[in-house]
């Protein structure tokens, strides 16, 4: 079994068909061991309420998701536990301190993280970070 982080960028293609829905859906079908920072949430909710207000996706739909998301099969840390490490990476990679909550989860565990996010993908993949970051195609 091997771990990961999961970024909200692949969480979502879980739940809508977008691109690299297929390889994000691999990271559940082969019993990873996935973990996220509690932002996850906000940020999952977030994408939900855009949809629903475009018309997208339904409330009921936005709360299922969100109740299976709360469910046992992530491993959750609080963002308080990451935030000096998070900071620091934030201040040296100069990437948002959002996405460095992700990666410092990434460092602490010692694992990668699982982006869809090609600007933070790219940014960190040529420095001392680059083992910590997978891009969503290379799963």
């Amino acid at each position: 079994m091997n771990r990961f982080v999961v970024g909200a960028s692949v969480a979502i293609k879980w739940y809508f068909p977008e691109n690299y829905t297929e390889e994000a859906e691999r990271l559940l079908k082969s019993g990873n061991e996935l973990s996220a920072p509690d932002l996850l949430f906000s940020e999952i909710g977030n994408i939900l309420w855009r949809r629903v207000t475009a018309s997208e996706c339904s409330r009921n739909t936005a709360f299922a998701i969100l109740r299976e998301l709360q469910s046992n099969f992530l491993q959750i840390w609080e963002g308080f536990i990451l935030s000096d490490e998070a900071f620091d990476l934030a201040c040296r990679t100069k990437r948002s301190f959002y996405d460095s909550l992700y990666v410092a989860l990434a460092v602490k565990t010692d694992c990668q993280m699982v982006t869809a996010d090609l600007k933070l993908y790219n940014a960190l993949k040529g420095t001392s970070l680059r083992k910590h970051m997978l891009w969503v195609e290379d799963i």
